[in-house]
Order: C-alpha cells, then sequence, then structure tokens
C-alpha cells in the first residue's frame, strides 16, 4: 500500500471520499490524497461555485472547460480537490468555496488553518451516498 492511501482528514480521521463523480484528487481516486508528485497539493475538498471557478480561471486554471480523457470540466456543486495555496487565496479574496473537511486531507494544515477551514464548512448536500441516491432518484423520475 502506498503512503498516501494512508492519509487522514484535517481531524487526524481516516481521509474520506471527496468524489467519484467527477473523479477528483491529484491521483483521480476520489480522494484528496497528496505526495512528493504533487507541487499544487491538491489537499481541499471544496463545493464549487461559479464565484470560484471564475476566480481561478482569472488566474490561468480554467476548471469549466473539458480535457479529456481525465478531467470533464467543472460546474457549481461539484465537489473537487483543490490546491490548498488557490484555497487560501480564494478566502483572502472573499470567493473561498465551501469545505467538506472530512475528505480534506490534513496536509491542508501545513498552509491553511484549521479554524480558517472550519468557517467554511459546506452545510448542504448531505453525504456522497445520499447525493448519489437522490441523483438516481431523480433520474427514474422519484
Amino acid at each position: 500500500m502506498t503512503a498516501y492511501k494512508k492519509s487522514t482528514n484535517v481531524f487526524g480521521k481516516p481521509l474520506e471520499i471527496c468524489s467519484k463523480e467527477p473523479l477528483t484528487g491529484y491521483y483521480r481516486d476520489g480522494f484528496c490524497n497528496t505526495g512528493p508528485d504533487d507541487s499544487g497539493t491538491h489537499t481541499v475538498c471544496a463545493v464549487m461555485t461559479k464565484k470560484f471557478l471564475e476566480f481561478t480561471k482569472s488566474k490561468g486554471n480554467d476548471l469549466t472547460s473539458p480535457s479529456p480523457p481525465s478531467f470533464p470540466g467543472l460546474k457549481p456543486n461539484d465537489r473537487w480537490c483543490v490546491c490548498s495555496l488557490r484555497w487560501n487565496e480564494a478566502h483572502n479574496g472573499g470567493v473561498a468555496p465551501e469545505v467538506v473537511l472530512s475528505s480534506t486531507n490534513s496536509k491542508t494544515l501545513d498552509i491553511v488553518p484549521i479554524e480558517r477551514l472550519k468557517r467554511s464548512i459546506h452545510k448542504g448536500g448531505g453525504t456522497l451516498r445520499k447525493r448519489r441516491r437522490n441523483r438516481t432518484r431523480k433520474a427514474r423520475g422519484l
């Protein structure tokens, strides 16, 4: 087992999945894992907003345009592992998206204080499992 598979979240518990749809993570495993080859430190599980997507595009990182095969392009409400520095920069600019702390890697704390993250806790959408179940129900017309 590789070291990054043993990652913990900001609470010191096992890192929870951020998103499988779209498939996120530096290693495209659904988790905000990081390693020595991840120079961007993609460790913050964030819920995308239009303001954040516009902000990061203005900084040269267009997250809305697809780049097949591994990047579908993002839209508001998608969960995505973003760079700790970019999230912090967005926070300082007043456009940081909410974060899912149970899915945010503890390595984030090397860059962003826990108090700052706690002020941006994601308040909606439930767990990933509930979101998938609700999407399936909607697709079936239930």
